[in-house]
């Protein structure tokens, strides 16, 4: 199915008059890394339940990036993990520092729910005790309150945040 989609915007000569360069990039295996040596032992069992025991080289990467305290910026595609590169870092220096809190800014709400779900499936999983909230237009107030004086991790998006 989709070879004849390429294929049919190859051969339309109005979609091709737009295109000034054509080319198929052959797959290529993941290159994968071991868990980084410091990765606390809640976040190895999490990943294990969820069949991850290895992780791809750019995630170690990041991993490796953020712990020095470097800023990170990965550009890959959909499912290409992500959400772990950045999320690993994060959940360690909340279990390693009891004040830290993150901010999570998305620009969609369907983008928040879908990292809410990703994340809640690491942390309840591992049974890492960090404290997910939402905070949108749809946040109650009580659960408003609970998030500021709880939430480890806040998930929310520009508007909220300046609201």
């Amino acid at each position: 199915m989709l070879h004849e989609a390429l294929r049919g915007l190859r051969e339309d000569p109005a979609f091709m008059a737009c295109v000034t360069h054509w080319e198929v990039v052959p797959s290529r295996p993941g290159r994968f890394a071991d868990l980084p040596a410091g990765v606390d032992a809640r976040i190895r069992h999490a990943l294990k339940g969820r069949g991850i025991e290895r992780l791809y080289s750019h995630q170690v990467a990041a991993w490796t990036a953020a712990r020095a305290g470097k800023n990170v910026v990965i550009v890959s595609p959909t499912a290409s993990g992500k959400t772990l590169a950045y999320n690993l870092p994060v959940l360690q220096t909340l279990l390693e520092d009891p004040d830290a809190r993150a901010l999570y800014l998305f620009p969609t709400k369907a983008l928040s729910q879908d990292q809410q779900s990703e994340l809640n499936e690491v942390v309840l999983g591992g049974a890492i005790p960090v404290k997910v909230f939402t905070y949108d237009g749809d946040t109650p107030p009580s659960i408003r309150v609970s998030a500021r004086e709880e939430g480890r991790i806040i998930i929310t998006n520009p508007d909220m945040l300046h609201t």
